[in-house]
């Protein structure tokens, strides 16, 4: 799949999703905002696609809203004025439990950053920054004020979120936001190594650790825990538990499927 602002490439098992709009350091307008939710729809359907790897071309990774771009940068939100669900792609929530993975190769701001707050790993370019300037234009940030906190703690999330001020990939990689800083020319190749350790483990165990994750903190200890078996049943009866435990008595590599 190849749009003209996003494209969509599957080697394997990982799928590498790349905003492609250079010339506007890929800042996101209507038909970005389209392929970006093409492009992440095809990766959650697409059974053969276990690990997401998603980067920018050229020199930003994405520095938010295009305002004066074509269209709606947020996207289409069918209904009413006031009831109109706002969980309308991956960066604001769509709930895809396989691993993605950020590739920030340079400037992150605004949308670019909430996106990356909804990755589960996070390797960033030593050209990398990363910021939320919304509050110097007069506009609060909600998906990253909701999402950012839990995340990286409150003083180091107040502190982006409340001065507007960009990090560097070191200071971000202090607050928590990055687990690592490569030198620029290093970032996708080590964005596949660790893509090519994930799919080490089981696709479906995977998915279902993550589901957990993201849904415990909402949930009682004991309502947790019982969700979490209930996971560990249906995962347990796929063919892939059957192989872990197959390939573990014969002391050799499992063969996942992904079912």
């Amino acid at each position: 799949m190849s749009s003209e602002r996003v494209t969509y490439e599957r080697d394997g098992h990982v799928a590498t999703i790349t905003y492609s709009r250079p010339e506007k350091l890929n800042a996101i307008d209507g038909a970005m905002r389209d392929g970006l939710n093409e492009a992440f729809d095809r990766f959650r359907a697409d059974d053969e696609a276990w690990v997401g790897i998603v980067t920018g071309e050229g020199r930003a990774f994405c520095v938010g809203a295009d305002a004066s771009g074509e269209g709606n940068p947020a996207g289409d939100f069918p209904g009413s004025f006031w009831e109109r669900p706002t969980v309308n792609s991956f960066e604001s929530g769509w709930e895809i439990y396989k691993p993605v993975i950020a590739a920030v190769n340079g400037h992150c701001l605004g949308y670019g950053l909430t996106l990356v707050t909804w990755c589960d790993l996070v390797i960033a370019s030593e050209r990398a920054t990363f910021g939320f300037p919304e509050v110097r234009l007069g506009i609060p940030t909600i998906v990253g004020a909701i999402r950012l906190p839990q995340r990286i703690g409150w003083q180091p999330a107040m502190e982006l979120l409340l001065t507007g001020e960009r990090v560097d990939a070191e200071r971000a990689r202090e607050m928590g936001l990055v687990s690592r800083v490569v030198p620029h020319d290093d970032l996708l190749s080590e964005a596949r190594a660790l893509a090519d350790r994930l799919l080490a483990g089981a696709p479906l165990a995977q998915r279902a650790i993550k589901e957990m994750a993201r849904r415990a903190p909402y949930l009682g200890e004991t309502d947790a825990i019982r969700f979490g078996e209930t996971m560990r049943r249906v995962a347990g009866a796929t063919e892939d538990a059957v192989e872990g435990m197959t390939a573990a008595r014969e002391k050799r590599e499992p063969r996942w499927r992904g079912r």
